[in-house]
């Protein structure tokens, strides 16, 4: 039986083994808990924002100061009550309303106790899909704003702020990036990972049209994760397969040149001089 499987030495066949098996064993340690953490993470995320939009919002201080402890901060409908601070409008580029260029507009929100805030006060669209429009500032005096709790984007790698068509420009959502660009010590949201800001809801003082929640939709992400375990056991089951099929057919040649006859080789002898002189005259002289 050993003899049977020295094939599987030769540089092909051990080449094929190693790349089905480091094929097999991205797939389980990978790609499959790539696709499905993506699912979890989802999944976590629709219910947490489901369970937002049937809640009712709490003061902001009781999210700053870790008060709130029956559900987590992203995504929770807050209240807050303060004054918008002027001259700290800051536009976040590459944003899309309706399917057109926009504009994400931020401003800073000073609460009662002194903490000041980063808000998200919406998208505008931008004029000839090339320019902010002309922006105006959130209205003076002590606001009552609702919002929610939102986890900052993260710096955009290689996108640093500028300062374009009067603006000051960014490229994400940053509280710590925005602490820097506008010179002021922005209290970062208790969120997790990152700290977090403020999304505007509709129809708040100095808000512009809200961005939209993600869809609560799951995605395709289960079957992806389900597709890639399902990849990782077919590899080497067809690698089996093809050493079965090799096998086989070694067996039927193997068989096939045994069982061909062999016939015995006629012997010849060297014709006498009668018969060659018979075959030379027509047999009789």
């Amino acid at each position: 039986m050993i003899r049977r499987l020295t094939f599987l030495l030769r540089p092909s066949w051990l080449i094929l083994a190693v790349l089905v098996a480091a094929f097999a064993y991205l797939c389980f340690t990978v790609l499959a808990p790539w696709q499905l953490g993506k699912n979890t993470a989802t999944s976590h995320r629709n219910q947490l924002i489901a369970d937002s939009v049937d809640a009712a919002p709490i003061d902001i201080t009781a999210v700053l100061d870790n008060k709130d402890t029956d559900s987590p901060a992203e995504w929770r409908r807050v209240t807050a009550i303060g004054t918008y601070l002027p001259d700290t409008t800051v536009l976040v580029r590459l944003r899309h309303l309706d399917g057109a260029p926009a504009y994400a507009v931020l401003s800073t929100f000073r609460l009662d106790g002194g903490r000041i805030l980063l808000v998200d006060r919406g998208l505008v669209a931008a004029v000839d899909g090339t320019r902010p429009p002309e922006i105006p500032d959130p209205p003076a005096g002590s606001q009552r704003i609702e919002a929610r709790v939102r986890m900052s984007e993260g710096v955009t790698p290689g996108k640093d702020p500028s300062v374009q068509d009067g603006y000051r420009q960014v490229y994400s959502i940053d509280t710590t990036q925005e602490t820097t660009v506008l010179q002021q010590p922005l209290t970062a949201i208790p969120t997790g990972e990152r700290g977090g800001y403020l999304q505007l809801d509709e129809n708040q003082p100095g808000a512009f049209t809200p961005t939209p929640l993600p869809q609560l939709d799951a995605g395709p992400y289960l079957s992806y994760g389900l597709q890639w375990l399902a990849f990782g056991i077919m590899a080497p089951l067809g690698l089996g397969y093809f050493v079965y099929a090799e096998i086989r057919e070694r067996r039927k040649e193997k068989a096939t040149t045994t069982s061909l006859p062999t016939e015995a080789p006629t012997p010849t002898t060297a014709p006498t001089k009668e018969q060659r002189l018979a075959d030379r005259y027509g047999g009789n002289r």
